[in-house]
């Protein structure tokens, strides 16, 4: 069959017009990659040519508040493989994960990755000096060693709950390390290269360098010398008592600075792998709850006296329990305190008189007062793990629960609420949000860059209450259940605690957690100290067990601050029922021999240093009153 001319042509036409789009939708096509993707394009060529050898940063210190280091940095060591220098990947993972106590099989995959270098060998970050001596002695070709940096804990063991620690790859794992891991890591540097397959540098390609920034250091509230006062008074309640654990804080009340916190069981955050999960997770002094006991009655007490319901010199009898709705509430003095005066119910912890207390003000108004002072619900300090506590709902609050509540039962609070608690009863009435971190600065330059301030939640009860407060606490110290922690020369307040255990529901028999609550000065407190002990194996009385390792803790941290002595202070009525007897006056022993001294002072309990004929020096200086307990040093020589 034979095509026209005009059909041919027609085809021809057809052909040229569907040639010359697709040659136009080709040009602009080329035109739009070359235009407009081309430099996206290039960009990702030049990536998938490009090296990047990171650098990290130094990890920000973590210092006290007079710039003492809790927690730095230290030089480790860290072995890199390059593969392409690696002539026997077979015999050098082999020889590798027999040092490292890793699977040779995981050690190969790590070497012959592909790539410029790899410092993921596992088991092969921040390794030991003997490690890395072994390793560095098989001179195995492509395996070097490279420095790097891990945690370093000056202190050991000191504030490791409040610390925390950090992973493999310095990131915060716990404790302040987490929370402010934003502030502390830094942000990492770089050299880019353009590279071949085989990681070696290009020709003519140019070098593109960042460098790290380190992170922030941060300083703490935390006084790294009261801290030491509550380890050491922690390890020796653990010796003392064996109890199940024990607890301390200590805080600036006026600010809610805590200003040393701790527990036992401990551990150490350089080598956290070794000891219980459980242990290093649970900051017991906001995680663990439990009944107050006696230290809640000043919540009671300032509620009371800030609603007029009572007055301290008016008076009240205890027969040794008040009934209530056919049951009766006992004192824990079973005989009864007898006629005495409100001021005397709380030097006397006397659990009838602040039943009536709560009886006064009813279940509304004391349960109002209990969430002013911030119970139930977490104080917001900059920790992790802190609980809420427990309250009794207050449709199933009858009468008999009110009374127990009025003495510290069938409640549940956690040491870091009664801080704060106590910090607005004896404060001039304000509740503070307790905290840790104090400011951050520049790790090179040392400018600060930010600053937490004193947050106030809110007014809880007056000043002119909160000074009546302070005077009944006072009083407790000097005449009542709270004698083992007063101090010669220094006014100390404080509360005694004693609560019984529960387990699964049920009072347990026999378990105790024992706490005290001071502060000090009494007219101007300075320093809060709780602490608290879990089922001492030992008489069980927080005036007993835990006021004199407050005393201690306050009295070191009292002479650490440099507060004076004073003599204004309530005078101290001895209290023979917790074994008191008067204090000793230390006399003016310098200058005289030592036969003198023998003769003059055998009763006094003296230590003896150095040798010679007269006594050159003495502590405590003359003048100076002692407890039972306390010793006098003095030192002979020769004139």
């Amino acid at each position: 069959m034979r095509v026209s001319n005009a059909t041919v042509r027609r085809r021809i036409f057809i052909a040229l017009v569907i040639g010359i789009v697709l040659y136009t939708a080709l040009i602009t096509r080329l035109g739009y990659v070359q235009l407009v993707e081309g430099p996206k394009l290039a960009d990702m060529a030049g990536d998938l040519l490009k090296r990047d050898i990171k650098f990290q940063p130094d990890r920000g210190r973590i210092l006290d508040r007079n710039g003492n280091e809790l927690v730095t940095n230290m030089s480790v060591p860290t072995v890199v493989a390059v593969p392409a220098q690696i002539k026997n990947p077979e015999e050098t993972a082999k020889q590798l994960a027999i040092i490292l106590g890793q699977s040779e099989e995981e050690v190969f995959k790590a070497i012959t990755k592909r790539a410029m270098a790899n410092d993921k060998i596992p088991g092969g970050r921040k390794i030991s000096e003997e490690t890395a001596r072994k390793i560095q002695e098989l001179n195995l070709p492509g395996i070097y060693l490279a420095g790097d940096s891990k945690r370093f804990y000056p202190n050991g063991t000191m504030a490791a709950h409040i610390l925390g620690f950090t992973g493999v790859d310095n990131q915060g794992l716990t404790g302040l390390e987490k929370i402010y891991d934003p502030f502390l890591k830094g942000k990492e540097g770089y050299v880019s290269f353009p590279s071949d397959a085989t990681g070696r540098i290009m020709p003519g390609g140019s070098e593109e360098y960042v460098a790290p920034v380190d992170g922030m250091d941060m300083y703490l509230t935390i006084d790294s010398q009261i801290q030491a006062f509550i380890e050491r008074e922690l390890d020796q309640a653990v010796v003392a008592y064996q109890p199940d654990d024990v607890l301390a804080i200590a805080m600036n009340p006026k600010t809610g600075e805590i200003l040393g916190m701790g527990s036992r069981p401990t551990f150490q955050p350089d080598k956290y792998q070794e000891y219980p999960s459980e242990v290093y997770n649970r900051n017991l002094p906001i995680w663990k709850t439990y009944e107050p006991g006696s230290t809640f009655k000043i919540v009671t007490l300032a509620a009371a006296l800030n609603e007029g319901v009572i007055n301290l010199n008016e008076g009240f009898y205890d027969p040794g329990y008040i009934t209530v709705a056919g049951k009766r509430l006992r004192c824990w003095k079973r005989q009864g305190h007898g006629q005495e005066t409100m001021l005397e119910v709380v030097e006397n912890s006397c659990n009838p008189g602040f039943v009536t207390m709560g009886q006064r003000l009813q279940k509304e108004r004391l349960f109002e007062y209990i969430k002013k002072f911030g119970f139930g619900q977490k104080t917001g300090v900059d920790l992790i793990g802190e609980e809420n506590g427990l309250l009794f709902s207050l449709d199933r609050v009858g009468p008999v629960e009110l009374g127990t509540t009025s003495f510290g039962q069938g409640v549940s609070v956690t040491p870091i609420q009664q801080m704060a608690a106590v910090s607005a009863a004896i404060n001039g009435g304000k509740l503070m949000k307790p905290y840790i971190a104090k400011e951050w600065r520049d790790s090179v330059t040392n400018d600060i860059i930010g600053r937490t301030l004193p947050t106030e939640v809110r007014q809880v009860i007056s000043p002119e209450v909160s000074a009546q407060v302070r005077y009944a606490l006072e009083s407790v110290v000097a005449r009542g259940t709270g004698g083992k922690a007063y101090i010669e020369g220094y006014r100390v307040g404080g509360k005694t605690g004693t609560a019984q255990k529960v387990r699964n529901g049920r009072y347990v028999d026999g378990e105790y957690i024992v706490s005290f609550i001071g502060f000090a000065p009494a007219d101007d407190p300075q320093i809060l100290v709780y602490f608290a002990v879990d089922n001492p194996k030992a008489l069980a009385f927080g005036g007993l067990i835990a006021a004199p390792s407050v005393k201690s803790i306050i009295e070191s941290s009292l002479q650490h601050l440099n507060v004076e002595k004073r003599k204004d202070g309530i005078s101290k009525e001895l209290n023979p029922a917790l074994g008191e007897r008067a204090p000793i006056e230390v006399p003016n022993m310098v200058g005289q021999t030592m036969q003198d001294v023998a003769t003059t002072y055998d009763t006094l309990p003296l230590v003896v240093s150095g040798k010679g004929k007269y006594v050159l020096q003495q502590s405590p200086a003359p003048g100076t009153k002692i407890d039972e307990n306390g010793k006098i040093r003095i030192y002979l020589g020769d004139k």
